[in-house]
């Protein structure tokens, strides 16, 4: 099953402006990040947590940004 992460890509962009930095905050590698984006890993439930508190993701739309089905 693969996940569409346009959305949240965009929101990282407006908060961070690089996915580096957003990775660096979140505590993860550049590279585990790039390859959660392109669904060669799953986030784990701590990181969605932190991905929604360092980007303002409100709970109700946590499934928009990280379990859209790529279609």
């Amino acid at each position: 099953m693969s996940f569409s992460y346009g959305r949240l890509r965009e929101r990282i962009l407006l908060r961070y402006s690089t996915l580096g930095d957003f990775a660096v905050a979140l505590g993860i590698s550049r590279a585990s990040l790039s390859l959660k984006l392109n669904n060669g890993s799953e986030f784990t439930a701590s990181e969605i947590r932190k991905a929604c508190e360092l980007l303002d993701i409100p709970v109700a739309e946590i499934g928009d940004y990280f379990f859209t089905l790529k279609v």
